[in-house]
């Protein structure tokens, strides 16, 4: 069984990003989950979903979330969904964790 995290985090304001609307879609496109961060950035219903190896995308909402948090962004923003592409190789815990900012983000493969 493979299993699936995120954690989001708000660099520009030093912690955790809660409301943060979260899609999870397979290779072919289909929605496969979605939801939002808690208070704590993360998303603990994501974990649930039970995966195969192969390819997937989480896309996270994140001009929503900086409006919403009080943020004023140009129109178009510079950032408005961010798609995050990976691939699942085998059995075990995926972590895709997620540090954003207005203008910029990074991710990795967490534990």
């Amino acid at each position: 069984m493979t299993s699936l995290s995120t954690h989001v985090l708000d660099t520009s304001r030093g912690g955790p990003a809660a409301g943060v609307a979260v899609q999870l879609f397979d290779a072919s496109g289909a929605l496969l989950w979605e939801g939002a961060t808690d208070a704590d950035g993360r998303c603990p219903a994501l974990r649930e979903q039970v995966l195969e190896a192969g390819r997937y995308r989480l896309v996270f909402a994140v001009a929503a979330y900086f409006r919403a948090a009080g943020a004023t962004l140009p129109e178009p923003p510079f950032l408005d969904a961010i798609p995050l592409d990976f691939g699942i190789t085998g059995t075990g815990h995926y972590h895709v964790p997620l540090l954003v900012s207005p203008f910029g983000y990074s991710t990795y493969r967490g534990s």
